[in-house]
C-alpha cells in the first residue's frame, strides 16, 4: 500500500493494465497523476478531443487492446461523444474518462457545471460517477474489466476536487479472462454440409468475427465451392488477390459481390450480422454462425442458427469434409464476374477524364507502396468505397474504419493510432477532403510527436457520397460543395511534407517522394 494522489494512483491502475499512452488535452486536476508518471505511460495531446476518443477507438480495432482517451469538464467531455459513439456501434471495448466540475459546484449552475452523468448514460454499458477519491483506481478497474466484457466503451466520471486528493493505492493483479471459443455440435456441422451440398447457388458472407480465421475462411470456400462476399470493414481480412473473393457487399460494396449475393439460393454468414442481407429473396436458406447470441436471427430469419467462434466452426466445417467438392457452373461464373471486374477497375486506373486522376488511379499506385504488414486507416465516404475495392490485402495488411457510425475525420485519427501502438509498420490514410478538412488540425499532433505517416487525401471539392446519392435520387447538389485550402500549403505550414497530383500519377518521382515521407527524411515536396 502506497500513498498518494489518486490521479496518481489512476494513472498506476492504467498502467497495471499494460497501457502505456492515453489520448486528450489536458485540463482539471485528473492530468496532474501523469506528469509523476510519464515515463510509463505517455499522455498525447491531441489538438481536438474528437481525434482523442476516435484514435482510442481505432487502437482497439487495430489491436485489440484498449483505448484510453481523457478530456476536461464541459465542452471537453462533450468531443468525446464522437468518437464513443464510434466504439459503441463498432462493438469496440473503449475507456473514457472526464472530469466534472467540483462537488460543492454540481447542480449549482456554476460556470460548465452540466449534467455529464445523464448525457453519457445511454451510451455505455459501464459508467459511474466517483464520490470519493479512494473509488477511483477500483472504478478504472471495473471499467476496463466491462469494457472488455461487454465488447463496449466505459466512462468514469471523476469530479475535479476529488482527483487532487491523497489515498492509499495497492495493485492489484490483473486478471485477462480468456473465453472458451464456442463450437458448434456434430449434428449442426453436417446439417450446414448437408445444405450447402444440396444448394445449386450457395454464398459465403464473413464479418469482422473472422478477423483471425482468414485461412479457414479461404479453407471453406474451396472445398466447398463457395465465392466469398465481406461487410466493408471485414473487406481487409480476407485475401484481396483470393480468386472466389467477390469483395464486399452494402453501399460501398462492388458489383460482383452484388450479383453473387442476389443470385445466390444459400447463404452462409459467418462472424457478421451484415443489415444488407434483410434485402435478400425470402426464400434464401439463410445459415448464420455468430458467438453473440444476441446477434442470431437479428437481420434475418434463420434455417440455421449457430452459437459458435467463426474460425473454429469453418475449421469444423473443413474437418468434417473429407473431399473438395467439384466446382459448379455458378462458381466459375462468380470467377469471371470477379475477373472482368478487376479489368474494369484496371480500365479505370488508367482513364484521365479531362486529363485528371481518377481516385482508382491514385489508390492502385498507393497500393504500390504497401508493405506485407501496412496498416490502412480509412475515412468515410467515396474515398471508402475506393479504397476497399483498389487497395491490396493480399499479406498481412490491416484496415480498420468507421463501419457502422461513418464518422468523417477517422482516418487521420485512426493514423496517429496506428503508428504510435505500431510504429515499425506503414501507415497510410485515405480520406475525402470533407473528412479531412474536419480534423486537419490533428497533422500537427502527427508532427509534433514525428510520427510518419503517409496521408492521402482524394479531394472533389464536396460531399462526394453525399452528392452521389442526390444524383441518383434526381435531386441537386445543394449545399454540397465547397471551397477547398491548398492542403499542400497546409500541411507546408504545420511542419509536414506534402505532395500534390492533379495529372500525373504519384509514380517515379512522387513514388520515391512518397516513400521519403514515410521514412521521415525531410525532402522538397513537388507539386505535379
Amino acid at each position: 500500500m502506497t500513498e498518494m494522489k489518486a490521479s496518481q494512483a489512476l494513472v498506476k491502475e492504467l498502467e497495471n493494465w499494460g497501457i502505456d499512452h492515453v489520448y486528450g488535452i489536458p485540463a482539471d486536476s485528473i492530468i496532474d497523476g501523469f506528469a509523476p508518471e510519464q515515463a510509463s505511460v505517455n499522455y498525447i495531446q491531441v489538438r481536438h478531443e474528437e481525434v482523442g476518443a476516435l484514435a482510442a477507438a481505432a487502437e482497439t480495432k487495430l489491436t485489440g487492446k484498449i483505448g484510453v482517451a481523457l478530456a476536461s469538464v464541459g465542452p471537453g467531455a462533450v468531443h468525446l461523444l464522437y468518437g464513443m459513439v464510434d466504439a459503441k456501434m463498432d462493438h469496440t471495448p473503449m475507456l473514457l474518462i472526464m472530469s466534472t466540475v467540483a462537488t460543492s459546484m454540481i447542480n449549482t449552475r456554476f460556470i460548465q457545471d452540466m449534467d455529464e452523468d445523464e448525457l453519457f448514460a445511454s451510451l455505455d454499458t459501464f459508467h459511474e460517477q466517483i464520490s470519493n477519491p479512494q473509488q477511483i483506481p477500483d472504478t478504472i478497474r471495473r471499467a476496463i474489466t466491462a469494457a472488455y466484457e461487454t465488447q463496449s466503451p466505459s466512462v468514469v466520471i471523476i469530479p475535479d476536487n476529488l482527483a487532487s486528493k491523497t489515498i492509499n493505492y495497492t495493485p492489484v493483479p490483473v486478471q485477462h479472462i480468456q473465453q472458451q471459443k464456442g463450437s458448434g455440435t456434430r449434428e449442426q456441422v453436417y446439417e450446414t454440409i448437408n445444405l450447402i451440398k444440396s444448394a445449386q447457388r450457395p454464398v459465403m458472407v464473413v464479418g469482422t468475427g473472422i478477423r483471425d480465421a482468414k485461412a479457414a475462411v479461404v479453407g471453406v470456400s474451396k472445398k466447398f465451392g463457395l465465392p466469398v462476399i465481406s461487410s466493408a470493414p471485414a473487406a481487409g481480412m480476407v485475401p484481396s488477390n483470393f480468386e472466389n473473393f467477390m469483395g464486399s457487399q452494402g453501399r460501398i460494396g462492388t458489383q460482383p459481390a452484388y450479383e453473387v449475393l442476389h443470385a445466390a439460393d444459400l447463404v452462409l454468414m459467418v462472424g457478421s450480422a451484415n443489415s444488407f442481407v434483410r434485402f435478400l429473396d425470402k426464400n434464401v436458406t439463410f445459415i448464420q454462425v455468430n458467438d453473440q447470441a444476441s446477434e442470431l436471427g437479428r437481420q434475418a430469419a434463420g434455417t440455421q442458427m449457430i452459437l459458435a467462434d467463426s474460425g473454429t466452426y469453418l475449421q469444423q466445417l473443413i474437418d468434417a469434409q473429407p473431399d473438395r467438392l467439384p466446382e459448379t457452373s455458378f462458381l466459375k461464373a462468380a470467377q469471371r464476374s470477379r475477373a472482368n471486374w478487376l479489368k474494369y477497375l484496371d480500365a479505370r486506373a488508367a482513364e484521365r477524364p479531362e486529363g485528371l486522376l481518377t481516385a482508382e488511379g491514385v489508390l492502385k499506385e498507393v497500393g504500390t507502396l504497401a508493405d506485407a504488414d501496412t496498416i490502412y486507416e480509412l475515412d468515410i465516404g467515396n474515398n471508402t468505397v475506393w479504397a476497399t475495392r483498389s487497395l491490396p490485402f493480399d499479406q498481412n495488411q490491416k484496415m480498420t474504419m468507421s463501419a457502422w457510425f461513418g464518422a468523417m475525420g477517422y482516418a487521420v485519427s485512426a493514423g496517429i493510432a496506428a503508428k504510435i501502438a505500431e510504429p515499425d509498420r506503414r501507415v497510410i490514410t485515405v480520406s475525402g477532403d470533407g473528412g479531412f478538412s474536419m480534423i486537419v488540425q490533428d497533422i500537427l499532433t502527427q508532427v509534433q510527436y514525428q510520427l510518419p505517416i503517409i496521408n492521402v487525401v482524394l479531394e472533389n471539392g464536396g460531399f462526394g457520397f453525399i452528392r452521389q446519392e442526390k444524383a441518383n435520387s434526381g435531386q441537386s447538389d445543394y449545399a454540397l460543395n465547397f471551397k477547398n485550402a491548398n492542403w499542400a500549403g497546409v500541411a507546408e505550414n504545420m511542419g509536414g511534407h506534402w505532395i500534390t497530383c492533379h495529372r500525373r500519377c504519384v509514380v517515379n518521382g512522387c513514388h520515391s517522394k512518397m516513400q521519403r515521407l514515410d521514412s521521415g527524411r525531410k525532402h522538397d515536396a513537388d507539386r505535379y
